[in-house]
């Protein structure tokens, strides 16, 4: 039995690990896609959620078939259930990623105008915390998954500048106030994305230490 769970296990492990890889390159296109304006980009990004949704229901159902069919115990049913719920928080960074990409679309029935907020500092921030995330699942790094936790404070302080920065903008030009409205529902896409690397990075925690520190900041 225990061969078994270790061969599907690490079944899960790789779905995971490909399912990680796609929502990376899918949050990557679509902050491309916002700093160059480029709407084909933002169509791929759009296209992509499907594909990803199809990659997350399946990995939850292998992962209830283990459940079902292993009864798993131990460490082995907490990496299970890290798996599962690591694989919506992946789900989610998609969909905002996708969100993001929409936002693109929108933008271009206005005219253009400058970012009203420091969004290559916010979303490379972000992007570390995502990419540090899956590097901590990968390793089984503990530090660096409390790295991940602890910088969620910094995104989230940068977030609500911006709140400030569009109300500024948006009294100076009232003109504008759609475009700038998009941006600062940009601004808090990237936020929630940092919430789920968040997520992720205390997932990995729960999976090494056992314990939940999630909603203990």
């Amino acid at each position: 039995m225990t061969r078994h769970i270790a061969r599907e296990n690490e079944k899960l492990k790789c779905r995971l690990l490909t399912l990680s890889a796609d929502v990376e390159d899918a949050y990557l296109m679509a902050v491309r896609a916002l700093e160059t304006g480029d709407t084909e980009l933002a169509a791929k990004v759009a296209s992509s959620d499907d594909r990803i949704n199809r990659q997350e229901v399946d990995l939850e159902e292998e992962c209830l078939k283990v459940l079902a069919l292993h009864q798993p115990v131990a460490n082995d049913l907490r990496f299970v259930v890290s798996v599962l719920k690591m694989n919506n928080d992946l789900e989610r960074i998609a969909d905002l990623a996708a969100n993001i990409a929409e936002r693109v679309l929108d933008l271009k029935k206005y005219p253009p105008i400058t970012i009203p907020f420091d969004f290559v500092h916010m979303s490379e921030k972000v992007y570390a915390m995502v990419k540090k995330s899956l590097d901590c699942l990968v390793n089984l790094d503990l530090d660096l998954a409390h790295e991940v936790i602890s910088l969620d404070d910094e995104v989230d302080k940068i977030h609500h500048g911006t709140y400030g920065l569009v109300i500024e903008q948006i009294r100076k030009n009232p003109d504008n106030s759609e475009a700038l409205i998009i941006y600062l529902v940009v601004s808090r896409y990237l936020e929630r994305i940092a919430d789920q690397a968040t997520n992720i990075a205390e997932d990995v925690h729960y999976l090494i230490v056992g314990d939940v520190v999630r909603h203990q900041n």
